[in-house]
C-alpha cells in the first residue's frame, strides 16, 4: 500500500466497522450499506492487504494478527481525517452525534439525570448509547475505539488513556437500624463477624474495600454479590447484612424506611470517579464540547 493511486479509500472506513463489529451484517446496518456490498469491499481489502483481516468462528469474524496490528493505527487515521474534514466546531443544536458512553450503575445515577437533560437541550439532533461493563472492559473498549467515554473508579490505567477526575465520593456503611447498637454504628470486630454484601460485575475483582481489609490484616465474609447498586438497599432491610458502599448512589431519603448510615470502622480511600477517552479522540469537537459540558457539572471546568 505504498502507493495511494487508485486505492478506495472508501475501503478503510469498511475495515473499521468491521473490526469494530466483527459482524458483516452489524458492519452493513453501521455503514447504511448492504451486506453484499460490504462483503464484496471485505474481499478486496483481503486482496489489498495480502491477508484473511477476518476469520470466521462461529457466529462471528475474529480478527488476525495483522488486522488486529492495524486496527489501532487504522482509527487514529480516519479520526484524524474526520477532523480534518469536518467543519471547526461543533454546533450541538444543529449537529448530529451518536454518543456512545459506558458505565455503572452508579455512574448512570450520579451523571444520566444531569445529562440527559442537557442534551435533550442543547443537541437535540444527538443520540445517547450507554453501556455497561467492567473497569477492564470499558478502559479496553476505549482502546479499541467502540466507545467514546467511560465513568468509573479507574485505578491503574497507564498512560495510554486520558482521565479527568469529575469528582470524589466517600464510602458509608448502610444496615438494619433495628440491629445496631444504641450508637447507631459498628466497631471493626462487631463489623466484620457480620456478612456483608458486595456490589461488582464480577465476584473475583479486587476491590478497594477488601484490599484495605487485608492490608489491615482482616478478612470479611461476603454472603451476597449482585450486580446493581439501585437493588442492594432493599435487600439488607430486616436482616444482619451490612452494605458498604459509595455514598452517591444511595438517595437522601434512604434512612426514612428503617436503614441507618454510619462510618465504616476503619479508614477507606476516597472514590474518585473519572471520565476517561482515547488520546485521539482529544482534537475532535463534539467530543470535546461533551466532556466539558461534563467536567462542568461537577465544577471541573475544561475536561
Amino acid at each position: 500500500m505504498n502507493n495511494l493511486a487508485g486505492i478506495d479509500l472508501n475501503l478503510l472506513t469498511v475495515l473499521e466497522a468491521l473490526l469494530a463489529e466483527r459482524h458483516v451484517s452489524r458492519a452493513a446496518l453501521r455503514l447504511n450499506k448492504s451486506q453484499p456490498a460490504v462483503s464484496h469491499a471485505l474481499a478486496r481489502l483481503r486482496t489489498l492487504l495480502d491477508d484473511p483481516l477476518l476469520t470466521r468462528q462461529g457466529g462471528s469474524l475474529r480478527p488476525t494478527a495483522r488486522a488486529l496490528e492495524i486496527q489501532p493505527h487504522l482509527t487514529e487515521a480516519l479520526d484524524r481525517m474526520r477532523h480534518l474534514l469536518t467543519p471547526a466546531g461543533f454546533d450541538p443544536s444543529r449537529e448530529r452525534r451518536t454518543f456512545r458512553l459506558a458505565m455503572s450503575d452508579y455512574g448512570a445515577a450520579v451523571l444520566l439525570p444531569r445529562l440527559v437533560p442537557l442534551l435533550r437541550a442543547e443537541a437535540p439532533h444527538s443520540d445517547l448509547l450507554v453501556t455497561q461493563a467492567g473497569r477492564e472492559a470499558m478502559a479496553a473498549q476505549i482502546l479499541d475505539g467502540e466507545i467514546d467515554l467511560a465513568f468509573g473508579v479507574f485505578p491503574d490505567l497507564g498512560e495510554q488513556l486520558a482521565q479527568a477526575l469529575l469528582f470524589e465520593d466517600h464510602y458509608v456503611c448502610l444496615a438494619d437500624g433495628s440491629g445496631l447498637p444504641p450508637p447507631g454504628r459498628l466497631d471493626l470486630p462487631s463489623y466484620l463477624a457480620r456478612p456483608h454484601a458486595l456490589v461488582a460485575l464480577r465476584a473475583d475483582v479486587e476491590n478497594e474495600i477488601d484490599r484495605t481489609l487485608a492490608a489491615l490484616g482482616h478478612k470479611r465474609r461476603i454472603c451476597l454479590t449482585l450486580p446493581h447498586w439501585g437493588v442492594a438497599p432493599r435487600l439488607i432491610a430486616g436482616t444482619d447484612i451490612i452494605l458498604t458502599v459509595a455514598r452517591g448512589i444511595l438517595p437522601p431519603s434512604i434512612e426514612a424506611g428503617g436503614l441507618r448510615l454510619f462510618e465504616p470502622p476503619f479508614t477507606l480511600p476516597a472514590v474518585p470517579f473519572t471520565q476517561i477517552w482515547h488520546p485521539r479522540r482529544r482534537g475532535d469537537p463534539a467530543h470535546q464540547w461533551l466532556r466539558e459540558r461534563i467536567a462542568r457539572f461537577y465544577g471541573k471546568g475544561r475536561g
